[in-house]
């Protein structure tokens, strides 16, 4: 598959600047792979596509304050966008601009120091601190996406509503759509509610630049799978992933056997499916992995052919925009 074919046009006015409000309130598109059929409602219907036995699974790592303004020595900028620790002390971060960087180089933060310790590839660096994730408490701000313009409301509505666990770089942004009223429906449709974590990194959010689909590679990411979660999953009739995030956990635990680890796993067209018969999921920038993922799951030309009516029926993208359901997708086609 070609880099190009995950190419679509889209108005700008149709980027969400904010998520609707109540955030329950928004479109759903309902793909069915099987059928074909595109159906339009709203996100607070979800719970009446689920059923017994079914288990909707939701990502619940928590977006930190990542996005800090630092100061060379020499007085210049430099924004540095913390993604993970590496080492006790030591976390990467995507750096601009990078090439003003040196080892060894201080940095200041709001009167503290930190040190570029060294180069880490594509614009990242290693930066070690007294106390990263305290000084980001202190002095960061949450990673909007660039097409998000940064106001202190947008940063506050970032978040899920079940975040538990510390550590991403960026929202899953799937579970925005969710409000207590929607999961009290999850519940009262008999569904089981489970939780894991992926911590979203570059992985996520780095744009294809290959022409060739297959030539991509995927950043590494933590994800987690707690035992009893796995075998709930392993025994639901049906596996509903909240999110691409959710997706790549539970296909990267059924490949690899385990529970715990660290993601490289790139799923595009032509990829086998093992763990997920539905996903919830938003609409996604062009030449992303994230479209490409969707694409795998519910079919290209059905998809291809759904973001064409979202355009049309003016639906929201991006992280705070509208959500599609893809049914009978995945494993299920």
């Amino acid at each position: 598959m070609q880099t190009s074919e995950l190419d679509y046009s889209l108005p700008e006015a149709l980027i969400a600047q904010r998520p609707a409000s109540p955030r329950d309130a928004s479109r759903l598109m309902v793909v069915d792979a099987g059928s074909g059929s595109i159906e339009h409602r709203t996100f607070r219907e979800l719970p009446g596509f689920l059923r017994p036995e079914d288990a909707l699974v939701v990502n619940e790592t928590r977006v930190i304050p990542a996005r800090l303004e630092a100061r060379r020595s020499t007085g210049g900028a430099v924004e540095l966008l913390f993604l993970r620790e590496r080492e006790a002390g030591v976390w990467e971060a995507l750096a601009r601009p990078g090439k003003r960087l040196r080892p060894g180089m201080e940095l200041t933060v709001g009167g503290e120091t930190l040190t570029a310790v060294g180069p880490a590839g594509d614009g990242r660096w290693l930066v070690s601190g007294r106390d990263l994730p305290a000084t980001m408490g202190r002095h960061g701000r949450a990673p909007l996406p660039p097409y998000i313009a940064p106001t202190g409301a947008a940063e506050a509505e970032y978040q899920t509503v079940y975040a538990r666990r510390p550590g991403s770089a960026a929202a899953p942004t799937a579970g925005l759509h969710f409000t207590e009223a929607t999961l009290d429906g999850v519940s009262r449709a008999g569904a089981a509610l489970l939780k894991v974590t992926l911590h979203v990194g570059v992985g996520t959010f780095t744009p294809v630049r290959t022409e060739d689909l297959a030539e991509h590679r995927m950043h590494a990411e933590f994800y987690s799978v707690a035992p009893e979660t796995g075998r709930e999953v392993d025994a639901a009739e049906r596996t509903i992933a909240v999110g691409t995030t959710v997706a790549r956990t539970l296909e990267s635990r059924a490949g690899s056997g385990r529970d715990e680890g660290e993601s490289e796993l790139f799923i595009y067209p032509g990829y086998r499916w093992r763990a997920v018969d539905a996903l919830v999921t938003n609409f996604h920038l062009p030449r992303s992995t994230l479209l490409a993922m969707v694409m795998s799951f519910g079919g290209t030309e059905l998809v291809r052919e759904a973001y064409r009516v979202a355009v049309e029926e003016k639906y929201r993208f991006f992280s705070f925009g509208d959500a599609m359901l893809v049914l009978n997708g995945g494993r299920s086609r």
